[in-house]
């Protein structure tokens, strides 16, 4: 188990929800990963990010699944492509990414609470 945070400390972290507009392989990447556009509405607008997320999804099963994501991280250079965000998952079984999002669609850039 992680360190007891405070409540301030839990809203520094930015966790917005958005939909993924474009969603295409990343095969110069290390591991095995997808490169994923995702709309969070106006205010925000779009974020690119890759994931690993081969297992489990194809680029084209990720076009419209919303997806919840920490959008107040730097950007990180991965490999050639910059990640603006990162989009949220938790492990299966044998350690592969499933993906944390809404389970009824919701308006693109809703913060968490």
């Amino acid at each position: 188990m992680a360190d007891t945070i405070s409540w301030n400390d839990f809203e520094r972290v930015d966790i917005r929800v958005g939909t993924v507009i474009q969603a295409e392989p990343y095969p110069e990447a290390r591991k095995p990963a997808i490169k994923l556009w995702v709309d969070f509405g106006p205010e925000i607008g779009v974020k690119k990010t890759s994931a690993q997320l081969t297992v489990h999804y194809t680029p084209q099963a990720l076009l419209g699944r919303q997806v919840a994501a920490v959008v107040n991280f730097p950007p990180r250079q991965i490999g050639k492509f910059m990640s603006e965000i990162l989009v949220l998952g938790m492990p299966d079984a044998q350690g592969a990414v499933v993906l944390l999002a809404p389970d009824q669609m919701v308006p693109n850039g809703g913060r968490m609470f």
